[in-house]
């Protein structure tokens, strides 16, 4: 304990304690638990925040003078100051000005710590790392000390966030969160004297300082199979037995959707309370709501339903996060997304609201265990992949008991007494047509009978709602409008479609008749067929991309719906193919010349090459031959620069501009963007695309006129005027030593047989992107090249192209050439 306040001599030496409310510094008694961290806004003669780690029973204290920062670029000043008591973690109050520190201090995050080395090793040889667990600050930090300098006393550290998931590029933490963590006060509250008040919203969850409610998103959804897939590059999850719910926290306070985007917020009792008292500004999480009871008569579904009867609490399992302080994470890998909801929910952890957990691998084990405990079965997620609104096999669902939602189309009376019916007649949707699957008599109490009763008889209707009438549905049925789903349970469908042992589990208001279809489970992955434009894909399950879960058959039938595009764009010119037929990433080679046994949809064109004799190389002369290309395992389309038409005068200029390891995209946005100015002086108006890789495509189309040897002095120059004018910059040469932290403005793409990756190809990486031409504003937007999915490209298609829409004003002609030497030199002088 002397060690403690030996320690503290400094603090107390500064402060009149008869004056400053500050803590007198008389105990160094540890605190149970982890080692807390603080850090506090204080107004002083300078605006700063004081950031401080328990350790050895003082805070160990610094002046971070612009704030933390969660970019792993920013390393922020942090000049150390004298240690301070453990009682400081909780002081929020004013100093008075005329004493050391005088002015508003307010606890700005506090939370616990974990040191990563020996604190005091770090603390000794000026480097330590920790994670931190807080409200704001989170992840993996690191103080390193900066070398002094000549009679410089004070000891100036910089506070560094580590690159983890918490990290954020160009982040503004500090001015997202101007209020009090424990008080929800601004500094101005703090010094007026306002009076503080517990972080705790109100009925649904208002807060200030919030963004606006996330807009409902389209779920994902797991498709059903027989066996649990293997290895370590799955997650496993708990199939839980509820309703699909997704949590939208803003200013709007919370809203509960339904799986179908229907408000449920007045229907679950605690969770907008506890959802809004979260620590974000707006946040969108996606789970399922359960009962509250952990036992019961029943199944879990069947309670859930009395729980919202009688009002009681429910609880809702979170398992992924959508959206976090008005940042999109659709896009990021579900691990990262998964961290940063454990980390959002740690503060209400055993309440009305859950994290969860899940499993890496030991997906069998897994599901014995939760089979054996009788529970619904287990939800598998890909490692690694992205958040898609659709059904895919990126998320898939091994079922313990087999259940699903049939839809009502009438009942067969019954004779028993206080029995509104026998058993209802149930249906799945194929198409337009309600097909009949059988009936269901068991599973219903006195009260679910009364609201059946009720509900039906408000239904009636004289004719029957299916579409073929079977021996199998009764003769004196009663029909009615089919409108009404349910959950029912069942050992088995019958060779004729029909339910075995069906059991009646409640009723599902939250999903609508027209979404239910029968679920069978999937013959075998590689067995799986389907066909587009008359194109049989075989083997259409078939894994392609790992980490995205996109099959074969999602890549036919991309190429399907964007084959307009794609024909205009990459038709009737040479075409290469990258094929993989083992799936993305494996075996995979690049064919330029046409085959023996490719499909007609792929034709031949002959070709002299620059040596002399002929070749065949591929075109593609109709919009099914992307989709053939698709079942010989191809996954990139590359073009020549000229149609077949017209084969030795070019259409098209391209640039790419590849950065080299390290540079930031904004570089090659700007590079782009000067690219684009000096075309423009040549009268060649350019549009730029995002690869799917790195870098940027530089497009200027061309009317056709001159040839390819012109077309490639022209573009040699251009890119040599930049490398020359801006030698910092960029590089024309392909060297690898020349590309040091350079832009490579590779120009090669306009010799004759070179090719480009096609405009709206996708492209043999993580996550399947695909090479999008944009709008120079929106270019401006983007963060990387490789940010548009399969998904965002289906959703441009019913937009205009940039590419198309940009009209050849000139070709390469000795008037253009002639300005271009000019421009060069002038600038030369």
């Amino acid at each position: 304990m002397g060690a403690a306040r030996d320690r503290l001599e400094e603090y107390r030496r500064r402060r009149d304690f008869r004056k400053s409310p500050e803590p007198g510094g008389a105990s160094g008694k540890k605190r149970s638990g982890k080692p807390v961290f603080v850090v506090q806004k204080h107004d002083a003669t300078r605006l700063h925040y004081d950031f401080r780690l328990e350790w050895d029973g003082v805070l160990l204290s610094w002046a971070v003078t612009r704030g933390p920062s969660l970019d792993p670029a920013e390393k922020r000043l942090a000049v150390r100051t004298e240690d301070h008591p453990l009682g400081y973690a909780d002081f929020e109050g004013v100093i008075p000005k005329d004493e050391y520190g005088g002015g508003a201090v307010m606890i700005w995050d506090q939370g616990v710590w974990d040191p990563l080395s020996d604190p005091a090793e770090g603390l000794a040889g000026g480097h330590l790392k920790f994670t931190l667990h807080g409200n704001r600050m989170k992840g993996n930090w690191v103080l390193v000390r900066m070398k002094p300098k000549t009679g410089e006393s004070r000891e100036n550290w910089l506070l560094i966030k580590e690159k983890d998931d918490f990290a954020s590029r160009g982040d503004s933490l500090t001015e997202a969160h101007e209020t009090s963590v424990v008080s929800d006060r601004t500094l101005s509250d703090i010094a007026s004297g306002k009076r503080g008040k517990p972080v705790t919203p109100g009925r649904r969850g208002k807060r200030k300082g919030r963004l606006a409610n996330p807009a409902f998103v389209e779920p994902q959804l797991a498709t059903l199979v027989d066996e649990v897939p293997e290895g370590d590059d799955w997650l496993f999850e708990v199939k839980f037995d509820g309703y699909r719910t997704l949590a939208s926290i803003g200013s709007g306070g919370v809203i509960l959707y339904t799986r179908s985007g229907q408000d449920w917020t007045d229907r679950y009792a605690g969770l907008p309370e506890t959802l809004g008292a979260l620590d974000c500004r707006s946040a969108l999480i996606d789970g399922e709501v359960i009962t509250g009871r952990d036992s019961g008569s029943g199944s879990g579904f069947s309670r859930l339903q009395d729980d919202l009867k009688q009002g009681r609490p429910v609880r809702l399992m979170a398992f992924d996060l959508l959206e976090l302080d008005g940042r999109d994470l659709t896009g990021d890998p579900i691990e990262s997304r998964k961290a940063k909801l454990e980390d959002l929910l740690s503060p209400v952890r055993g309440k009305a609201v859950r994290y969860s957990e899940h499993v890496t691998g030991h997906g069998a084990h897994v599901f014995r265990r939760i089979a054996d405990a009788g529970g619904e079965g287990v939800i598998a997620k890909r490692a690694g992949s992205t958040y898609d609104s659709t059904r895919s096999r990126a998320w898939l669902k091994v079922k313990a008991t087999r259940r699903q939602e049939f839809v009502i189309g009438g009942y067969s009376p019954s004779s028993a007494r206080g029995r509104p019916f026998a058993s209802l007649l149930l249906g799945t949707m194929e198409g337009e047509d309600l097909v009949y699957r059988g009936r269901v008599g068991t599973g219903f109490d006195g009260e679910t009978l009364a609201t059946l009763e009720a509900r039906l008889g408000r239904r009636g209707r004289k004719t029957s709602p299916f579409s073929r009438q079977t021996e199998e549905l009764p003769s004196a049925a009663r029909w009615v409008r089919p409108d009404l789903v349910a959950e029912i349970e069942f050992s088995e469908f019958t060779g004729q479609g029909i339910l075995r042992h069906a059991v009646f589990q409640g009723l599902r208001d939250d999903k609508e008749a027209s979404e239910v279809t029968r679920e069978d489970k999937p013959d075998r992955q590689d067995d799986a067929e389907t066909a587009f434009r008359g194109i049989t894909i075989s083997h259409a399950d078939r894994v392609i991309f790992s980490e995205a879960g996109i099959t074969k058959g999602d890549l036919a039938a991309y190429c399907d719906a964007a084959g307009e595009r794609l024909f205009e764009l990459a038709g009737h010119r040479p075409v290469s193919l990258l094929r993989c037929p083992s799936g993305a990433g494996t075996g995979c080679f690049f064919q330029k010349h046409a085959g023996k046994g490719f499909p007609r949809e792929i034709d031949a064109i002959a070709i002299e090459e620059a040596g002399g004799g002929g070749e065949d190389y591929m075109v593609i002369r109709q919009q099914a031959g992307f989709v053939a290309a698709v079942q010989m395992g191809t996954i990139e389309f590359h073009v020549w620069g000229a149609k077949e038409d017209r084969l030795e005068q070019p259409d098209r200029l391209v640039f790419d501009l590849d950065p080299d390891e390290g540079l930031g995209f904004s570089a090659v946005t700007d590079a782009a963007i000067g690219l684009r100015d000096l075309l423009g002086q040549l009268d060649l108006p350019a549009i730029p695309m995002v690869t799917g890789g790195k870098g940027v495509h530089v497009i200027a189309p061309l009317r056709r006129g001159a040839d390819w040897e012109t077309v490639r002095i022209f573009a040699k120059t251009i890119a040599s005027h930049c490398a020359d004018r801006y030698p910092d910059r960029f590089t024309a040469s392909m060297s690898k030593q020349k590309r040091k932290g350079r832009i490579f403005i590779d120009w090669l793409r306009n010799e004759r047989g070179a090719t480009a990756v096609a405009p709206y190809s996708v492209r043999n990486r993580a996550g399947a992107p695909v090479a999008m031409p944009l709008t120079w504003d929106e270019l401006g937007g983007q963060t990387a090249a490789d940010g548009f999915s399969i998904a965002d490209a289906l959703k441009r298609l019913s937009g205009p192209c940039p590419l198309i829409e940009t009209r050849a004003s000139h070709s390469i002609s000795k008037s253009v050439v002639a300005r271009l030497d000019e421009m060069i030199e002038r600038g030369s002088d």
